[in-house]
C-alpha cells in the first residue's frame, strides 16, 4: 500500500514558475528602491493582474485561476521570494475573497469577485485591528447601528495592508455587541483614510489606518447575518495563514540564496 505523493501536479509547477518568473522579472529589481521609498510602483499591479496573480484564489466561474489552497500557497512563496512587501500587496488584492464566499449573497459575489478578478487588478483590504485590539477580535469597539436600509459605523481601523487606499475593504464591527461584516467601497461617505504607518519592514506595503465617522454603508453591503462576523473571520484566518507561512518560506529562501552569494 502506497502512501500520499507529495509530488506537485504538472499545473501546480507551471502556476509555480509562472509566479517565480514573475517575481524574478518585476519585483526583485525593484525591490530595494520600493522599500527604500515605501513605494508601491505604478502599473505593478495591472501587470499582476495581467498575469492571473491577483486572482488564483477566485473562483472560475468569477473569472479567477480557482486553485487549490496548496497550489496558493506555492504561489505566495515564489511572491514573497521575489520581495514580501510587493507581494504583500500584491496578495491584499484578494483578501475579501474569503468572506465573501463564506458568507456573501449571489449579487454580492458576482459584483466584488469580478471586480477582484478584472485585469487592470483591484486594490483590496480586510480590517479588523484596532488600537486597543488586536490578537482578541472580540475586543474591538467599532461600531454600527442599524438606520432604515442603511448602517452607520463608527470607530477606527489601523494597521491595515492598503488600509484607506482599497478600492473594496472588508469590516469588521458591532451590531448589538456581536461581530459583523461589512463591504466598504472607495468614496463611501464618512469611510476616512488615516495616517500611513511608517514600519520597520515590508516598506513596499502600503500599511494606513482607517477612520469610520457616521459612515454610512448599505445594508444589502451587509456579509452574512448580523452577529456572524466572528465566524467569518476565523473561517478567513484558517485560510490565510498557511499562506503567510508560505511567505516566510520564501523569505528565508532569498534570505539563504543572498547569504551565499555573499558568501
Amino acid at each position: 500500500m502506497s502512501g500520499p505523493s507529495f509530488e506537485l501536479t504538472e499545473e501546480q509547477r507551471e502556476l509555480q514558475r509562472v509566479a517565480h518568473e514573475f517575481a524574478e522579472r518585476e519585483l526583485r529589481p525593484v525591490a530595494a528602491e520600493c522599500d527604500a521609498r515605501s513605494e508601491f510602483p505604478d502599473g505593478l499591479l495591472e501587470r499582476a493582474a495581467r498575469a492571473g496573480l491577483t486572482s488564483y484564489a477566485i473562483p472560475e466561474e468569477y473569472g479567477g485561476g480557482g486553485v487549490s489552497a496548496m497550489t496558493a500557497s506555492l504561489i505566495a512563496e515564489e511572491l514573497s521570494w521575489g520581495c514580501a512587501g510587493l507581494a504583500g500587496t500584491i496578495q491584499a488584492t484578494m483578501f475579501p475573497v474569503r468572506p465573501l464566499l463564506y458568507a456573501g449573497s449571489q449579487e454580492q459575489r458576482d459584483r466584488y469577485l469580478r471586480l477582484l478578478a478584472s485585469e487592470p487588478g483591484t486594490l483590496a483590504a480586510i480590517a479588523f485591528t484596532e488600537p486597543h485590539a488586536g490578537s482578541d477580535l472580540t475586543a474591538i469597539r467599532a461600531s454600527a447601528v442599524r438606520e432604515g436600509d442603511d448602517y452607520l459605523l463608527n470607530g477606527e481601523k489601523c494597521y491595515v495592508t492598503n488600509g484607506g487606499i482599497a478600492a473594496i475593504t472588508v469590516v469588521f464591527a458591532k451590531v448589538d455587541g456581536g461581530m459583523t461584516a461589512f463591504v466598504l467601497e472607495d468614496g463611501d461617505p464618512g469611510v476616512v483614510a488615516g495616517r500611513k504607518e511608517d514600519k520597520l519592514g515590508l516598506k513596499a506595503s502600503y500599511t494606513g489606518s482607517i477612520l469610520l465617522e457616521d459612515a454610512r454603508i448599505p445594508a444589502a453591503r451587509r456579509l452574512g447575518e448580523e452577529g456572524q462576523g466572528l465566524a467569518l473571520a476565523m473561517d478567513f484566518f484558517e485560510a490565510s495563514r498557511p499562506q503567510v507561512a508560505a511567505a516566510a518560506v520564501g523569505v528565508a529562501r532569498a534570505a539563504f540564496e543572498h547569504a551565499a552569494d555573499y558568501a
